[in-house]
């Protein structure tokens, strides 16, 4: 592959010059180059039973990274089993939320898929969460049973919630008596469990997001958004390709309780028996080698990963990293010479970006490139079945290709509502099924689509997923804040980190250092506030909105 700045558009503003068949002038509605899939029509359908009743001739599923354990495809859907009956032994049933505070490992995709078995819900969280966080998830969605790490379950049990420790695998862990609930768990000694009736419309996931603005929240995904997400992305994406699917090794570094991971590693994958080698933890110094070693195939990532490779890429030897044939990105932009640094880095690899939502159950733009085309820059081309509209942000007009707006996507990936919060479901979905994305994007005449460079002109923070109004209001509990708000700044090894403009009380002494500790002391660790701006005001529209663009600007030209 050629690494020319050929491959990229000469402007940020694809312009066109006759208007495509697949956008309508008419109803201004950008439908997918791809020919629509015919989706499962039976209603009583749900994503385990669609998952494993596709044939394939993979062998081996998940693999851990760190000591080589690994599980069978031929066990897979035993253990599942297994697991649910022994959940139904404990009294899970259909309807009942359980919740996943997990890193990744080889059993993440068994306990979801033995959940969702029963009927049962799963919510998911970053382990790194602390308490109180966690509490606020556990009562938003009616959490009543959760697996977590062996060093979490008291402090579960004590907020009324039945916890099983999870092992990272069951060679090297067989032995501490902690984890004996979950060895009996998928031991398969409770005979099989009732499996009560799903249907596709049924809810299966209730997975957090930050949405366009605001705090977070819950998401609420069905069977049918699943089935969706595995047809629209993860199995059309495979039939795009001449090699097998089963042959292919996927390296999952990506956190499985985030939809960008779930819907890869823990779902979709599932079914086209590729083999899955599970990172518990990402270790840049480790990265190489287990690609080597496991010949990792395919590896998808976000931004400061893709850094990572391609600066571990550029000091290897000639024989490292050949097994590889694709990276795709996504999550968040990526500039030019990012993309360029890693294609000059690493020219035989095939490299994509996509684009999704946790209230598009990832279901968006993929990139796809052959021996005539090349197009690293854009995000993509819309998913099959999937249909589009480009608003303009101060009008609301509907726009046509070649112009910056606001994304509206609609298909049968898009999320049920938000759990708990009618107001925020009718703020970002409409009437007709149209989710307001936030992302402001253009498409150009071939039916690709570019995120804009004009994203400091939006209203969301989109940095590691962390909503703004979250840290703001743990910045205001602090007696000594007036005021306070947050955006990002560029960051060299992170991507971005968060910035608090804080307003001080008068005569009070309160530093810098004590603003992050502060907020270090009641968040997750990779959501606390990195730098701190003291300044006399937070500037804000006539209505009351922090306006992100001012202080972004302060960022630029000072920090």
């Amino acid at each position: 592959m050629a690494t020319s700045l050929n491959f990229f558009p000469e402007t940020s503003e694809p312009k066109t010059t006759h208007l495509p068949d697949w956008y309508s002038p008419e109803t201004r509605i950008y439908s997918s180059t791809y020919s629509s899939i015919s989706l499962p029509t039976d209603p009583f359908l749900d994503v385990v039973s669609f998952i494993f009743s596709h044939q394939h001739d993979g062998v081996t599923a998940l693999i851990d990274s760190s000591s080589g354990y690994s599980i069978s495809y031929s066990k897979l859907l035993p253990l599942v089993q297994s697991m649910a009956s022994g959940l139904h032994h404990l009294g899970v049933s259909q309807g009942d939320v359980v919740l996943l505070l997990l890193p990744n490992s080889v059993h993440f995709p068994i306990v979801f898929f033995s959940v969702l078995y029963l009927g049962a819900i799963v919510t998911t969280m970053n382990p790194l969460s602390n308490m109180m966080e966690v509490k606020k998830q556990i009562v938003d969605c009616g959490v009543r049973f959760a697996f977590t790490l062996l060093e979490n379950v008291d402090k579960l049990q004590k907020l009324g919630v039945h916890a099983i420790g999870v092992p990272e695998n069951m060679d090297l862990d067989s032995e501490k008596t902690g984890f004996l609930s979950f060895r009996k768990l998928i031991g398969g000694q409770f005979g099989k469990a009732p499996r009560p009736v799903i249907r596709q419309q049924d809810t299966a996931a209730i997975m957090y997001s930050s949405g366009t603005t605001g705090v977070s929240k819950g998401v609420v995904l069905t069977h049918g958004n699943f089935i969706a997400m595995t047809e629209l992305f993860v199995r059309f994406e495979a039939s795009q390709y001449e090699y097998s699917s089963s042959k292919n090794v996927y390296l999952a570094v990506l956190p499985m309780f985030h939809i960008y991971g779930l819907s890869l590693f823990v779902v979709g994958l599932l079914s086209l028996g590729s083999s899955i080698v599970i990172m518990r933890r990402f270790d840049a110094s480790e990265l190489v080698k287990v690609i080597d070693d496991y010949g990792v195939t395919h590896f998808p990532v976000v931004p400061p990963i893709l850094t990572t490779l391609t600066m571990r890429a550029k000091h290897v030897c000639e024989n490292s990293l050949q097994s590889l044939k694709q990276v795709s990105c996504g999550a968040a932009p990526l500039s030019r010479k990012t993309i360029l640094d890693f294609v000059q880095a690493l020219p035989h690899v095939d490299f994509v970006q996509g684009y999704g939502m946790t209230e598009s159950t990832a279901v968006g733009t993929r990139g796809f490139n052959n021996e005539k085309h090349h197009n690293y820059s854009s995000i993509g081309l819309l998913a099959p079945n999937m249909q589009a509209k480009v608003v303009d942000w101060n009008s609301d007009s509907s726009l046509p290709p070649g112009f910056h707006g606001e994304l509206w996507l609609r298909g049968p990936a898009i999320m049920q509502r938000y759990i708990n919060n009618v107001e925020a479901t009718n703020m970002t979905i409409d009437k007709d099924g149209w989710l307001r994305t936030g992302d402001i994007v253009c498409f150009d005449e071939d039916g690709y689509l570019y995120l804009s460079d004009r994203l400091k002109e939006i209203i969301k923070y989109k940095g590691y997923q962390i909503a703004p109004a979250d840290l703001e209001a743990v910045l205001i509990s602090h007696p000594e804040i007036l005021d306070a708000a947050v955006t990002s700044a560029a960051d060299e090894v992170c991507g971005e980190i968060p910035v608090a403009f804080v307003v001080r009380r008068h005569g009070c002494t309160l530093t810098k250092g004590a603003v992050i500790d502060f907020v270090a002391n009641q968040v997750a660790p990779y959501k606390k506030v990195r730098r701190v701006v003291f300044t006399e005001s937070i500037p804000k529209s006539a209505a009351g909105k922090i306006l992100r663009k001012e202080l972004k600007s302060f960022i630029s030209s000072r920090l």
